[in-house]
Parts: structure tokens; sequence; C-alpha cells
């Protein structure tokens, strides 16, 4: 048994088998920081949930109570089994939001007008989203068709023009198609089990729809978080990606809510990357509607915690299915830096590797080229100490002291063969703790997107 005053050798040595004490360390800050997520990690880095915190089944944007959803096919994208372009999302009751948005110097109009709402700090009750344009580099009429979407979608579901979000995914230097929009908005029939449709609506290049829903257990009461999102391509994100949408029934102050949001996506959306490109229209909202009835909670609350760690699983989550299913991808790389001297730097040094076209390409082919994972770690310029790295793949020790050591070159080849590899890089100058997800990098990603809009 492990006791709570033991120290890091003394754990080291009671574990089976047993392990150094500077691996005891690293365990230990792994298991604080899944601790702070709600998570759990073990040291193969498997997931659970934690005990109070239960997953939905089938759960998405519309399993918080008060939540309705329903989307439409409108000819925007090109014609697919099942294919949806326009979605819309409604609270019965007015919402508290919370955002982060796009930091490219080009936005789309879309995100200009949603991110006026959520500074504007009112009330939301709507969100109106739309795949196949983007409704970028368009000039002014960007905004007018925005504003008229929003209105669109504001006189369907039955408020106000300025209570309706609006988010646009797709190919860029295309206006939204307003006779489509004007034509098919009204004929979107909302339910609230369609969370489904919702997230098929956002689509682009997406393999497959990306929803999950948790129940939390709130200052006694039961309270949902759920959400969706899509994202294969143009991730490189830098306080947001893509489109993520997430909902929740809690009743929630409105700067905890921007402020659980925003570390929520530090620690997971900022952690990704696909191919080093970052979109004209990413955003991420969280709506609170407060239809759960609990006490509203504040940064000061006793069980605000319970809130964040449930928001920070479904970010989470998302961002892991966003990272498997990069275009041309077959592989998730999953990157952990522990011992740094901060969580920032382990942080920047995770999504370095992640990034990195080289490491990208070696887990593609299977090649144990460790010293791209170590370049990838020095050029993000944290400060380290080169002879006390080590490296494993898939928890095989490849590096110790910073060199090669001997192992199974058969077993490093075999592991970066499976669906997901995971690269643990042990710095032991401090206690930092980070993750990355990132995917490899195929001809299939090459060939697809020389030809995107042919």
């Amino acid at each position: 048994m492990l006791g709570e005053g033991m120290n890091p050798r003394e754990i080291g040595q009671a574990l089976d088998p047993p392990v150094t004490r500077q691996r005891a360390s690293a365990l230990i800050q792994q298991a604080r920081r899944a601790r702070e997520l709600g998570l759990f990690e073990d040291e193969i880095g498997d997931e659970n949930m934690s005990s109070d915190m239960t997953t939905v089944d089938s759960g998405g944007v519309t399993s918080a109570e008060g939540f309705s959803a329903g989307a439409i096919f409108a000819g925007i994208k090109t014609a697919g089994a099942d294919k949806r372009d326009i979605g819309l999302l409604l609270s019965d009751r007015p919402c508290t939001v919370a955002g982060t948005f796009s930091q490219n110097s080009v936005l789309s109009p879309s995100v200009t007008l949603s991110k006026e709402v959520v500074d504007g700090g009112g009330d939301v009750r709507g969100v109106v989203a739309n795949s196949g344009v983007a409704n970028c580099a368009v000039g002014e009429q960007g905004l007018i068709d925005a504003r008229e979407a929003s209105a669109l979608a504001a006189e369907k579901l039955g408020v106000a023009g300025n209570e309706v979000l609006i988010a646009s995914t797709g190919v860029i230097g295309v206006e939204l198609p307003m006779a489509l929009m004007r034509e098919h908005i009204p004929q979107i029939e909302l339910a609230d089990d369609a969370g489904d449709e919702f997230a098929a609506a956002i689509m682009t290049t997406d393999t497959h729809r990306k929803a999950i829903a948790v129940r939390a257990s709130v200052g006694g009461t039961t309270v949902t978080v759920g959400g969706c999102a899509k994202g294969s391509g143009m991730i490189h994100p830098n306080m947001a990606t893509m489109l993520a949408f997430l909902t929740t029934d809690a009743a929630v102050e409105k700067d905890f809510l921007q402020k659980t949001l925003s570390h929520a996506v530090t620690l997971s959306f900022n952690q990704i990357d696909i191919d080093g490109d970052q979109s004209t229209n990413d955003t991420v909202l969280l709506l609170a509607n407060g239809a759960a009835g609990n006490a509203p909670l504040d940064s000061d609350s006793d069980d605000s915690e319970a809130f964040t760690a449930a928001v920070g699983y479904v970010t989470r989550w998302l961002a892991r299915e966003m990272a498997r299913d990069g275009e041309g991808a077959q592989t998730l790389i999953e990157v952990t830096v522990e011992g740094a001297h901060s969580d920032e730097d382990a942080r920047v040094a995770a999504r370095s590797v992640a990034a990195s076209l080289l490491v990208r390409t070696a887990v593609y082919g299977k090649d144990p080229n460790w010293g791209r994972i170590l370049m990838a770690v020095g050029k993000s310029q944290i400060s380290l100490d080169e002879s006390k790295i080590q490296v494993f793949v898939n928890d095989i020790q490849i590096v110790e002291d910073g060199k090669a050591i001997s192992y199974s070159v058969p077993s490093v080849v075999s592991a970066l063969g499976e669906d997901e590899v995971r690269l643990r890089v042990s710095l032991h100058v401090g206690d930092g703790f980070g993750e990355a997800w990132g995917c490899d990098l195929t001809e299939e990603y090459v060939v697809f997107n020389s030809a995107y809009t042919t």
C-alpha cells in the first residue's frame, strides 16, 4: 500500500515492478494533473473517468437539460449520404456564454460577429452553424451575410437577433450562399435528441462525428456538460481550434465560465496540431443555461473544481478525436513531457514534438528515429539539461541520460505501428507536465490537399 507521506523514492520502491525515484516523481506529477482534469492516468497513460463523473450514452450538445438542435442539407456542400450543412442549436432559456476565437489576422466575419456578442456580455439563446463555406476573405458582404443568417436563425428559433451566435467553416474566399440559407433555415426541425444532426452539420473533411457528454455532481446537483467539434485539417490552434460547441445545464457566473473555458482550451485544443496551419474561423463556445437548478458557480464555489473537471474532460476528449481524425492520418500521436521547469515549458515542448513533420513522418514510416524527438524538444527553446533526458515509445525506453540505450528495434517498430503511439519525454529538471496530440503525416494528406477545391 502506498502512503500519502511517502517520498518519491519510497513510492518507486513500493511499485511492482519498482521504478526509479525520477520515474516515481514523474508519475506523481501525472496523477496530480490527471486529478485536476477529473481523470486518472496510470503508468501507461490509460484514461478512466473519475468516480464522480459518468459519460452519457450517445451524448452530445443536447444532452444537457433544455437544449435542442436540428440540421438540414441545403446544398452548400457536395451531396452525400447523411450529409448536413446547416445546423441550429437552441436553449429553452437564456444562457451565459463564454468563447475563444481564432487569433489569425485574417478573420471570418462570422467570427467577428460572434465575438462581438460574447464580449458584449449579454445572454444568448442559440447558434447557427454552416459548413462548406467559410464566409472569409469576401469583403464587407461577409458581415452583412453573417448578420442576415443570424437574423434568419433567430426568427426560426423565436428569439432576438442578438441572442444567436454564428459559426462558419469551409472554403475561404466564398460568400455565404444566402439564397440557400433563406430557403433552408426555416425548414430545420429541432429536437432534444438531435445533437448528432448538429455535429454532422459542422463537418467538412472529418471522417466521423465527434461528440461526447458527461455528468457530474456539483454541490449535490447533477449537471451535464456536452459538446461536439469538427476538425481534420488547417489545425494549429491559438486560443481556439476549428469549431467546437459546448453546452451545460449548470448555472455559472460569466467570468468563471470564461475562465473555465480558457483554461480547458489551453490544456486541450491549444495542444493539438495536424498541419501547422491556423484556421481563419476558429470558434469555441460554451453555453450555460442553469436548467439543473444548482446555485450559480463562481471561483469561490466549493464544487467549482468538479465543473472545471467536467469541462476539461469534454474538451480533452474532443481534442484527441480531432487529432486522431487528421486528414489522411492512420495514427494518433500522444506526446507527454514531464519533469520540465514549468507546466508551460512542458506544454510548449510537447506541442513542438506533436507538430514536428519529421516526427510525424517517422511515426508513419515506423522508423524509430528518436533523434527527431530530441530535436523537436530542443527547438522549443525551453530550459533543459540534455544529460538528464529520457525518451519512451509506448513505454519502451530508448533514451537514457540523453543517449541511446540498448533496446529491441523490432519491438519499437511494432509499437510505432499501433493505432495510438505514445511518445514520453522525461526531462528531470522540475515538476512541469504537459500533453499534446498530433497524427502521422501520410501521402494521402498531400494528395487530398493538393486538389481540395478541384
